[in-house]
């Protein structure tokens, strides 16, 4: 049969109902617009749609729920978020548990409805207590305190009827509070449990914090190749704090034979994301020739993006290559800045160098009691 006769059989069939009632309305006008999509494509999707509008009219909620989807994704419609939310709404109306999470998101992100924390709230406990997704938004909406008050208690509550259905991302959440007693006593056994659960199902934060609770020893026997193993699954789902870890893995040889090479690709693609620790580690293996020809500008670029972030042991390396001008002019001044900002920070290194260009006048003005300062904190005095 020709695609125009195919056409015209269908778009007949469907300009011909005459059936008032709302769920064989919608049933016809959903198969309707799914065949003429899959047959012609877009243009012709008029049928379908006037069916499906029809049942929607007459109160059908999984309808208005499917038109309000249509508007969101624009899907053979101009996308359209203010009607999608009017869809979704008279569908969450009605009780419909995906419309009323849909809504509360709008709300949430202010997307097609006003931004208003309590109204996402609202449309998320209607929801939650047939939708797990809803539970767990819910449960966040009470750990930040947006639109209701915040409980930690309460985003537990949520976390865990979302996590016990399996939603990964509740099974996560859930394991950061038992790790760090917010809302529960604190429990290392059950945040590994909860981590492993998640992780499973190749939820990358959460294989990277199981392979953490590894490395330490918290809530599961410690054991190196655990955790690198479960560093490793993350990291190749692009995850940077797994891909720096198992950087550091590769380069002390822990759980695994030593590498740098193996340690530099993942400091590198970790570092590209923009986690600093990563690019610290990384500008270390060029500085000292690790897996790479050594190279000092290299090196002193690596520190600069990890020490711009706020990394001490980045800001400290980066003070020490201004001192000696290696990959960048000599300049003290330059070295006494970044030494002091990782200083403040606490660290001992950059607080010992602090003092001595105090102590010798270098970069700074010659002061014997700001360089005691500095070497008494160096040393935990």
């Amino acid at each position: 049969m020709a695609a125009r006769e195919r056409r015209n059989l269908v778009t007949r069939g469907l300009a011909d109902i005459e059936r008032s009632d709302a769920e064989d309305l919608f049933e016809l006008g959903l198969e309707g617009f799914r065949l003429l999509l899959a047959i012609f494509g877009q243009d012709f999707v008029d049928p379908g749609w006037t069916a499906a509008r029809r049942a929607a009219d007459h109160g059908h909620a999984e309808a208005q729920y499917w038109l309000g989807t249509v508007y969101s994704n624009g899907h053979g419609v101009s996308a359209d978020a203010s009607e999608a939310a009017r869809w979704f709404r008279r569908a969450a109306e009605q009780g419909h548990a995906a419309a009323q999470f849909n809504l509360g998101f709008m709300h949430y992100t202010g997307q097609g409805a006003a931004q208003d924390y309590g109204e996402a709230a609202r449309w998320y406990r209607r929801a939650a207590e047939q939708d797990h997704a809803a539970q767990f938004n819910l449960g966040v909406m009470y750990r930040q305190g947006r639109g209701v008050p915040q409980d930690d208690e309460e985003a537990v509550r949520w976390y865990r009827r979302a996590a016990e259905q399996g939603l990964a991302a509740a099974q996560f959440n859930l394991g950061i509070m038992y790790y760090t007693g917010q809302g529960v006593t604190q429990d290392y056994g059950e945040a590994a449990r909860w981590y492993r659960h998640a992780a499973e199902q190749d939820h990358a934060a959460a294989q990277c914090n199981l392979g953490v609770m590894h490395r330490r020893g918290r809530g599961v026997p410690q054991g190196d190749e655990e955790a690198v193993r479960w560093y490793r699954r993350a990291a190749e789902q692009h995850h940077p704090r797994a891909q720096s870890y198992l950087g550091v893995m590769l380069k002390n040889g822990l759980g695994v034979p030593q590498n740098d090479q193996e340690a530099v690709k993942w400091f590198r693609r970790a570092a590209e994301q923009g986690h600093a620790d990563a690019q610290s580690n990384l500008g270390v293996m060029y500085e000292s020739g690790r897996g790479v020809p050594q190279d000092h500008g290299e090196a002193a670029r690596w520190y600069r993006r990890a020490a711009v972030e706020g990394d001490a042991t980045a800001q400290s390396n980066l003070g020490t290559m201004y001192e000696n001008g290696l990959g960048v002019p000599q300049n003290d001044r330059e070295a006494v800045k970044w030494f002091r900002r990782a200083a403040e920070q606490g660290h001992r290194r950059a607080q010992h160098n602090l003092g001595y260009m105090y102590s010798h006048g270098r970069g700074v003005p010659q002061n014997d009691r700001e360089a005691v300062k500095w070497f008494r904190r160096a040393r935990g005095a």
